[in-house]
């Protein structure tokens, strides 16, 4: 049963044990539908996202990012970016990985939704997730997160800065 958004956010945490329960496909349809949907820079969706679900390829992806909990999940999500595809502003600024880091937070926050865990990886060999998973050259790799059901609960979200030290109105 789907959670109340600001529920959802609430709850959301970094999940580093998985249970061997496959997800279904249904769900992860859904998941992967909610970062198809993730607004853009111009609109352009560079991204692309790859499901790992087989045994022996993630364990390869152990070369890229060396922990158990994470081969041992029952999917990967492998997030990345074509720069030739992404917004650039007219200074230069490319948009590519932060149009992908929408697009894997709308599918984070999809997945707990859907009473799954993620835990958004960013220090992997990116070269070793290209070479396993046969990404071409001009393609970058932005993030990973292992997708499953949790295998551990957890408490409440860990301490966060204090709205007034992250805001300001009208100037800084």
């Amino acid at each position: 049963m789907a959670m109340d958004f600001y529920e959802v956010v609430r709850k959301r945490r970094s999940i580093r044990r998985y249970l061997p329960k496959k997800v279904e496909e249904e769900k992860l349809n859904r998941i992967l539908e909610a970062a198809r949907l993730a607004p853009s820079a111009a609109n352009k969706q560079p991204w692309r996202f790859i499901v790992v679900k087989s045994k022996e390829l993630k364990g390869k992806l152990r070369a890229a990012y060396d922990k158990d909990w994470f081969i041992e999940a029952p999917a990967i999500i492998v997030a990345c970016a074509d720069p030739r595809e992404a917004w650039i502003r007219s200074d230069g600024e490319e948009y590519w990985k932060v149009d992908v880091a929408i697009a894997l937070e709308h599918l984070v926050l999809a997945a707990a939704n859907e009473g799954l865990g993620t835990c958004w990886i960013a220090a992997f060999k990116e070269e070793e997730v290209k070479k396993t998973l046969k990404i071409p050259n001009h393609v970058r790799v932005v993030a990973m997160t292992p997708l499953g059901y949790p295998a551990e609960e957890k408490g409440p979200v860990s301490k966060r800065k204090e709205l007034s030290e992250l805001i300001h109105y009208e100037e800084w």
